[in-house]
């Protein structure tokens, strides 16, 4: 599925310019974002919870829950990504120019 508009080479801002590179983005679907980010939230979670005393007497352990938050909202992302995908492939694969 090709996103192609008219971009603007470059950009002038005061005195200087600033040319644009053409590049293509890595992670379009943004799949592979999502799951890398609630694998880090998983992660920070687990590795937190050795420290639950500590954490609970200097009164963080609001730190455990957002990581946890983190990751079940991730969850939620990367399914929502997913369908995304399926859905943007099966739309170019039925599109009568295969665009």
């Amino acid at each position: 599925m090709e996103f192609r508009d008219e971009q603007p080479t470059q950009h002038e801002i005061g005195r200087r310019t600033y040319l644009v590179a053409d590049v293509e983005p890595l992670d379009v679907d943004g799949v592979r974002t999502v799951l890398v980010g609630s694998i880090a939230w998983a992660v920070a979670f687990v590795a937190l919870l050795p420290f639950y005393g500590e954490l609970e007497e200097s009164g963080r352990t609001w730190w455990l829950w957002t990581c946890l938050a983190g990751f079940g909202l991730g969850l939620f992302g990367y399914e929502y990504c997913r369908r995304r995908r399926r859905t943007r492939t099966e739309a170019a694969e039925a599109a009568p120019d295969g665009s």
